[in-house]
C-alpha cells in the first residue's frame, strides 16, 4: 500500500484542492505519510502569486529530491502551470500535472470529483465553486495560470453543502478564483440563483464568500443577503488595489474609485453592520508618491473594515514586471503605511461593535476561553465560559481592545 504526502502553498482554493486530493487518496486506498522523508508520493499544490511563493516552493522540492529521492514527485498548481519551462530545467525529477489531469495520472479516473466532506484542522468548510480568471490585471500572474473559466454544477454545489452541514459545520465558505463569474454549466444559474436556492438548505449554518470582486456584486447577491440575514454572512472582502484611478488603469482593473466607493455606500445602506474587507498593493511600478496618498486617503475617507496589504512583487510575463520598478525600500515604506492604516480601521470597527448582540461561530477553545468570529468577521474572545460551546452562538460585545473584541454568551 503506497504512502502519500501533500503539501499546499497560497490560496483557499488550493486548500480546499488538497482536501479533495487527500480524500481521493484515501478512497483510492492510499495512507497518509508522516512526512515528506517516508512517503512513496510527494504532491505539491503550489503557488505562484509572488517571488516569495516560488522560493517557498522551490526549497522544499530541493529539500524531498535531497532527503527522498525515491519518492514520486508530484507538482501541480500555479507555480507548475506557469513555470513549466523553468521547472524542467531545474528539476527534471519532478512530474508537472494540470489539476483537471490529477485524476488520470493518479488515480486512474477520469477527473477528480473537487468535493470535500469536510476541511481537516479547520473548524469552517471551505468548498470551491468556481476556477479560472481571465481579466489579466497587469500585476497578476494567475490568468497564466488558470486561465479555463470552470464552475461546479449547482446541484453538486448543493449537495455538498448539505453533507457538509450532516457533518456538523456550522459555517461554509464559498470560494474560487473569481467566484463572481459562477455559472453552472448546466442550468447556467449565476451566483445570485445559487444564493436563492442555498437559503432553501434545512439546517443552523451560515454561508460566507470568499473574496469577491466589485464587478461582480450583482444587485441579486445584495438581494439574497437582505432576504436572508441569517444565512449570508453580513461580510464582503472586495479587491480594491489601489484608490488612485490612474493607477487603477495601468493595473487593468475594471473600475474606478467612484465606482467602488458607490458599491460600498450600497452595500452599508442594504446589509445593516456590513464589514468590508479590501486588498491594496503598496508600490506598484508607476505609482508616484502622489497616487499613494490618493491611495491612502481614499481607503481612511471610506473607513473599510480592515486591509490585507501587498508588497507589489513583479511576476515574470505579466505586464507590469517589464516596467521600471520601484526601489524595495519604498514599497517597504509605502506597505507600512498601509499597515498602520490597518490596524487602525479594524480598531475602529471593533469598537464599533461594542454593545451589539452578534451571532458569533466558535473556532477555538483554549484554557477556559473560546474564540469566534462575528458574521461581519470580527475576532470576539467570549472569556469565563462556563462550558464549551460549537457552532453558532448569541453572545453581547461588552468591550474592544484593539483589533480584538470580547463578549458575553446570551442565553
Amino acid at each position: 500500500m503506497s504512502t502519500f504526502f501533500i503539501k499546499t502553498f497560497g490560496c483557499r482554493v488550493n486548500q480546499v484542492e488538497s482536501q479533495a486530493l487527500l480524500e481521493q487518496f484515501l478512497r483510492a486506498g492510499f495512507t497518509p505519510a508522516e512526512s515528506f522523508e517516508n512517503a512513496d508520493i510527494c504532491l505539491l499544490n503550489t503557488c505562484t502569486v509572488t517571488h516569495q511563493a516560488d522560493k517557498d516552493v522551490e526549497k522544499l522540492i530541493r529539500q524531498i529530491l535531497r532527503r527522498n529521492p525515491s519518492a514520486r514527485l508530484v507538482l501541480t498548481g500555479c507555480y507548475a502551470a506557469a513555470h513549466q519551462q523553468e521547472i524542467r530545467a531545474k528539476f527534471p525529477q519532478a512530474e508537472i500535472v494540470g489539476k483537471y489531469e490529477l485524476g488520470r495520472v493518479l488515480f486512474n479516473v477520469d477527473d477528480i470529483c473537487w468535493t470535500v466532506s469536510g476541511h481537516e484542522g479547520h473548524s469552517r468548510a471551505f468548498i470551491k465553486i468556481q476556477d479560472g480568471c481571465d481579466c489579466f490585471c497587469s500585476y497578476c500572474i494567475v490568468p497564466f495560470a488558470r486561465k479555463e473559466k470552470r464552475s461546479k454544477p449547482l446541484a453538486d454545489v448543493l449537495q455538498e453543502i448539505e453533507n457538509l452541514v450532516k457533518n456538523g459545520f456550522a459555517e461554509i465558505v464559498l470560494t474560487g478564483i473569481n467566484i463572481g463569474n459562477y455559472l453552472c454549466p448546466k442550468t447556467g444559474a449565476d451566483l445570485a440563483a445559487l444564493c436563492e436556492k442555498i437559503a432553501q438548505i434545512p439546517g443552523h449554518f451560515r454561508v460566507r464568500f470568499s473574496s469577491i470582486e466589485l464587478q461582480t456584486v450583482t444587485d441579486g447577491i445584495i438581494e439574497a443577503m437582505e432576504k436572508y440575514p441569517a444565512r449570508f454572512c453580513n461580510y464582503f472582502h472586495l479587491p480594491l488595489q489601489a484608490g488612485c484611478d490612474r493607477v487603477l488603469k495601468e493595473m487593468n482593473r475594471h473600475y474606478d474609485t467612484a465606482a467602488y466607493e458607490a458599491r460600498v455606500c450600497k452595500l452599508r445602506s442594504r446589509v445593516p453592520g456590513i464589514g468590508i474587507f479590501a486588498d491594496v498593493i503598496a508600490g506598484f511600478p508607476t505609482e508616484t508618491k502622489e497616487d499613494f496618498e490618493k491611495t491612502y486617503q481614499f481607503i481612511k475617507r471610506l473607513q473599510l473594515s480592515g486591509l490585507h496589504v501587498f508588497s507589489y512583487s513583479p511576476r515574470p510575463g505579466t505586464k507590469a514586471a517589464a516596467w521600471p520598478q520601484l526601489p524595495a525600500e519604498e514599497i517597504r515604506r509605502r506597505a507600512e503605511k498601509l499597515r498602520e492604516l490597518d490596524k487602525q480601521l479594524r480598531a475602529d470597527f471593533a469598537a464599533g461593535l461594542v454593545g451589539t448582540e452578534q451571532e458569533i461561530f466558535i473556532e477555538e477553545h483554549k484554557s477556559g476561553t473560546m474564540r469566534g468570529i462575528t458574521s461581519n468577521f470580527q475576532t470576539v474572545i467570549l472569556e469565563h465560559a462556563s462550558q464549551e460551546l460549537h457552532g453558532l452562538i448569541h453572545a453581547k460585545i461588552t468591550r474592544a481592545e484593539n483589533n480584538v473584541c470580547f463578549g458575553q454568551i446570551l442565553e
